[in-house]
Order: C-alpha cells, then structure tokens, then sequence
C-alpha cells in the first residue's frame, strides 16, 4: 500500500456491490473498445495507423515526471472519453472526416485500458484507480 493511503474495510455486501460496479465499469469499457474497433473499420483508415497511434495516450505518464499529482492531472486528461468524442462529434459537424480514425483509435485504447483495469488515477499513487 502507498504511503498516505488509507486502508478501508469494507462490509461483505459492500465488497460484492463493488465488485459488480468494477465488472459493470469493465464491461462498458469492452463496449466501448469493440464499438469504436468496428466504426474504425468503416472509416477505410489504414489498420497500420490505428497500431502505430494506440499506445500514444500513454505518453501522458510523463506527466508522473512532475509527481503524482501533475501526473494524475495529465492521465486522467487524456483517458477519458471526454476529448476523443468531442474530436469525433467536431469531425462529424465539421465534415472534417480526417479526424475521425483518430477519436475512434483514442476511444479504443481508453475502451481497452478499461477492460484490463486501468482506470482514473488518484493523486496518491499511480496504482490508485477507480477500478482499483
């Protein structure tokens, strides 16, 4: 356990609620990744774009250089589905089709972190997620 943390007893039945809303959580990421996998294929973008810019998210870890707090801010930023729908929805308003791989390859890689259990960062530690 990190420094700082507080360890937290939980009731049984808590302990299964909570468990059901990491599963829930869990699942709604697989939704996510395998809805944006399948629009992504309707676009005609190249499958080698999509390989070479799933893992450029996770240059937001840099933000741990300035420490935790700097680098939850910076994580949580960039994994959440908030900026890559919002590029998504201005592609589509816009006409700017372009953009449009790039929201659904930022969208799986959110979907996938998700489903392998990497979720928001607390600014106590790294480990300290929501799905944690």
């Amino acid at each position: 356990m990190a420094s700082g943390s507080v360890a937290v007893s939980l009731p049984p039945s808590a302990a299964t609620h909570r468990s059901s809303v990491i599963i829930l959580l869990r699942l709604e990421g697989l939704a996510a990744a395998a809805v944006t996998a399948v629009l992504y294929a309707h676009t005609g973008a190249s499958w080698w774009l999509f390989a070479a810019l799933w893992l450029l998210p996770d240059l937001s870890m840099l933000g741990y250089l300035a420490g935790p707090c700097w680098g939850a801010r910076c994580y949580n930023t960039v994994h959440t589905y908030v900026v890559p729908a919002s590029l998504g929805f201005s592609a589509l308003l816009l006409h700017a089709h372009g953009l449009l791989p790039y929201a659904l390859i930022w969208g799986n890689h959110i979907g996938v972190d998700r489903v392998l259990g990497f979720g928001l960062k607390y600014s106590t530690g790294f480990k300290n997620t929501h799905l944690s």
